[in-house]
């Protein structure tokens, strides 16, 4: 009789996302967010931008450097919002998302096909990528605590 077969750990791939805000000319709160290009993985959805951390990065480098690769801009990385797990297929995809302000740059789409900024009532009108889901609440927050105290 042979031993039971153990299930191999799941493979985590580890992501970093922005989440940009900016006041608009009204003093609202808009978030960017990024339409992934026809033919990639997720197509089509929407997504905060940002990409895998390498090996030897930490979160803050690897998400300045997936900013500027993709977006063409410079963070400033201002808090951690939290991170999530989801199953992607084969892979576990465990992504943390950080709040930024842009300190330079000019939006240059890359890897995306489209941008925009939304506000909070906005966000669930969009089809989200799978990872970004679990965050919607935490970006929800930030808007109520932007709100000006009276």
């Amino acid at each position: 009789m042979s031993a039971p077969e153990t299930a191999r750990p799941r493979r985590v791939v580890h992501v970093v996302a922005v989440a940009l805000f900016r006041h608009d000319t009204h003093g609202g709160l808009q978030l960017l967010v990024a339409r992934r290009a026809p033919g990639r993985r997720h197509g089509g959805l929407w997504e905060l931008p940002g990409g895998q951390v390498e090996p030897g990065e930490t979160e803050a480098q690897a998400l300045r450097r997936e900013i500027r690769e993709e977006l063409a801009l410079e963070v400033e990385l201002e808090a951690r919002l939290g991170e999530a797990t989801v199953a992607a297929g084969a892979i576990d995809v465990r992504m943390a998302v950080f709040r930024a302000r842009q300190t330079g740059g000019t939006l240059t789409l890359v890897d995306h096909d489209a941008h925009r900024w939304v506000t909070s009532p906005e966000l669930a009108s969009l089809q989200w990528a799978p990872a970004d889901l679990p965050h919607l609440s935490a970006l929800r927050a930030q808007w109520s605590r932007d709100r000006p105290r009276g």
